[in-house]
């Protein structure tokens, strides 16, 4: 008998959060990732939990960092111009070393832009999630189902290494409707540290925890920024994923992630049935980057093709894991649309001709 049920990936992503222990939600409106928080109204009450929506974007990042201060299980959700909004608590989340939960489900931009599917916070998620010195974990699922897997990856990495992290979706997986199996997500556990940091009260047996990103003293400043890299250091070995497809014999291999990289299989199994040696290279985690993965490709591969729904944002990451080897190449869609399958396999052609 089977276990999955067909849900919509907003809100399926919410009732993974709850399966994993979210007890506070914090958000508002945007489209496309509304549902989201329409299915935390209705269910968190039901489980004892708490869901707001807050009056702005910046209130309800700011809510979130009160109640992760507590060492309770605690999320937001929004779409581009909303993480926009809440880049300067996240900053504030990273500089207190707390744990939470941003679900990013991406629309086209820059500005107000459209509410089509996009990939074009890329940069935002990866490099400049907020001011200073930081790295959050962002996870770029390809599926509802792996969207549902990687919440508790995501609550699981936040709490042991003290970091919030992200969930990098895009308007088309928040939109559709997949089937889904809850039981096999909540299969993989790991131990998560005690979090004697917590202000939850000292009952009188300890001394009071304070929770701050504030340091008058800059060696203190700098101590406490080394400390955390050190963390990020323990990240990249411990918890970067990819997945490899035809790796082994690609002249071509490709590199995409999220909903393109459906799309981009499709074009590779097409280009195979022609006699064109395509791979693919799919980031799960888009930091920390799977370096490894792309620089072992290129030492038999030729060229690298990224595609994605922007103009180019991860080419440089490629260039710089294959340490400019081989030529890298660029093909997506902006604004919201979508390429086709025979869209990618041209463009393997173009280069194909070219070896």
């Amino acid at each position: 008998m089977s276990n999955k049920v067909l849900m919509k990936g907003n809100e399926a992503l919410a009732e993974a959060a709850i399966r994993n222990g979210c007890l506070h939600f914090f958000g508002y409106p945007i489209t496309p990732q509304t549902e989201l928080a329409e299915y935390m109204a209705k269910r968190m009450p039901k489980v004892g939990g708490l869901c707001l929506q807050a009056e702005s974007e910046v209130a309800a990042i700011n809510m979130v960092l009160g109640a992760a201060a507590t060492g309770t299980r605690a999320m937001t959700s929004s779409s581009s111009p909303g993480v926009s909004l809440k880049s300067e608590g996240i900053s504030y989340m990273v500089g207190c070393d707390l744990p939470c939960l941003i679900c990013n489900v991406q629309r086209g931009g820059p500005g107000l832009g459209g509410i089509q599917p996009s990939q074009q916070d890329y940069y935002q998620a990866t490099k400049a999630n907020g001011h200073g010195d930081l790295h959050l974990y962002v996870l770029a699922p390809a599926s509802v189902q792996e969207m549902v897997n990687l919440v508790g990856r995501a609550f699981d990495v936040a709490d042991t290494y003290r970091t919030p992290a992200m969930i990098l979706a895009d308007g088309a997986l928040g939109q559709m409707m997949e089937p889904v199996d809850f039981d096999a997500a909540l299969s993989e556990k790991r131990e998560i540290p005690e979090k004697t940091w917590a202000t939850n009260g000292t009952g009188m047996k300890r001394k009071r925890n304070v929770i701050n990103s504030l340091y008058m003293n800059p060696d203190d400043l700098e101590q406490s920024i080394i400390d955390r890299f050190e963390r990020y250091k323990k990240i990249e070995e411990n918890e970067t994923l990819w997945e490899e497809l035809y790796t082994e014999d690609a002249d071509i291999v490709i590199v995409s992630y999220g909903i393109t990289s459906r799309i981009c299989k499709s074009a590779i199994e097409m280009a195979r049935a022609e006699g064109i040696k395509v791979g693919l290279i799919r980031p799960i985690t888009v930091w920390p980057y799977p370096k490894a993965a792309i620089a072992k490709a290129a030492e038999t591969a030729k060229q690298f093709l990224v595609v994605e729904l922007n103009m180019g944002q991860m080419v440089d990451d490629v260039k710089v894991a294959c340490e400019c080897r081989r030529p890298v190449s660029f093909f997506g869609r902006t604004g919201g649309v979508l390429p086709t399958a025979d869209d990618i396999l041209a463009e393997i052609k173009k280069l194909n001709g070219g070896l």
